[in-house]
């Protein structure tokens, strides 16, 4: 009997980024411990290579020096002549697309998990840009299963417009890891426990595949980005209203047309417009205020996955 399974290439490197933002210090504090003492991230036949990708964002504890790194991993940036005048990050950029690119080539690292935290109640969350990967949806379910009780999302980030040229786009399969709520600048015991665990499960998972293990098909749940929601802003392009506490550390949870958003200092509610139901995500993060974003609206479904083996068994 012949099983339909998709064969995938067995992995062979993975790099693990902290510190794409110097003041999420989870990823930062994992990685430092990592490239002191890396034996948990080590599986047999498996390069696993740990990095601070923002070293001066770090040492300052601040989200980045002169751009975000997480948002210029396009081609343009990417193939911009060097030169003292590009911003820090976009310098940094083309020195990781060399260490670990170049960016939709095939010497490029075959995984990036890039390691982020959010001061939104998002819990442990995975973010996946591409709907129709087979070898990240068979991940994402394995991780989502292994930290079970424990719940941990997936959220899409496969969008026209909305989708972003991130740090980890220049691997085969790119991983974001967003862990929260935890303040920037902050260690939370908790939620670098979680992280660990995420990571922990993922290693694992690509340890099983390049042994030869067959993973039957599977589906998950996920949340898709629709639109990004602006705070209430006066004519002076200020903010005039704040996220309601109805809606405050309620990521994920189904928001209706009608429900309360914002609040205005004069004790005006603003409800949720529009005619469907939608799962609310980074609702109040601290480090899209500059983006004016006051949550991202998501739609949730299913994706499935076909069954998957290594092609070296």
């Amino acid at each position: 009997m012949t099983s339909h399974h998709v064969a995938e290439e067995p992995i062979k490197k993975v790099a693990i980024f902290g510190g794409t933002h110097g003041n999420e210090l989870t990823g930062v504090f994992l990685v430092k411990h990592w490239l002191e003492n890396g034996t948990e991230i080590q599986r047999t036949g498996l390069e696993v290579k740990p990095i601070i990708t923002n070293p001066r964002a770090v040492k300052k504890c601040t989200r980045y020096i002169d751009c975000d790194l997480n948002r210029v991993f396009d081609l343009e940036n990417l193939g911009k002549k060097i030169s003292e005048d590009l911003p820090y990050e976009v310098r940094r950029a083309q020195e990781i697309n060399l260490l670990f690119g170049p960016k939709n080539s095939e010497d490029s690292y075959d995984i990036i998990f890039d390691l982020h935290n959010t001061t939104s109640n998002m819990g442990c969350t995975l973010i996946l840009e591409d709907s129709r990967n087979d070898f990240l949806i068979q991940m994402f379910h394995y991780i989502k299963t292994s930290l079970a009780p424990l719940p941990c999302y997936v959220y899409l980030i496969e969008h026209p417009s909305l989708k972003y040229a991130t740090t980890r786009s220049i691997a085969k399969y790119p991983v974001g890891i967003e862990v929260g709520p935890q303040p920037h600048g902050v260690l939370r015991a908790d939620i670098l426990n979680q992280m660990r665990k995420m990571i922990k499960h993922a290693l694992d998972f690509i340890h099983d595949f390049n042994e030869g293990k067959e993973f039957p098909p599977c589906a998950i749940e996920v949340y898709k980005i629709m639109e990004k929601v602006d705070y209430p802003r006066n004519e002076s392009g200020e903010i005039a209203a704040i996220i309601h506490p109805n809606l405050q550390d309620q990521d994920w949870k189904p928001l209706h047309p009608g429900d309360p958003v914002f609040l205005t200092l004069d004790g005006k509610t603003i409800p949720l417009g529009g005619d469907c139901t939608v799962y609310p995500v980074f609702v109040n993060e601290a480090a899209y205020y500059e983006k004016k974003e006051a949550f991202a609206k998501t739609t949730k479904l299913t994706l499935n996955a076909k069954s998957i083996r290594s092609s070296s068994h």
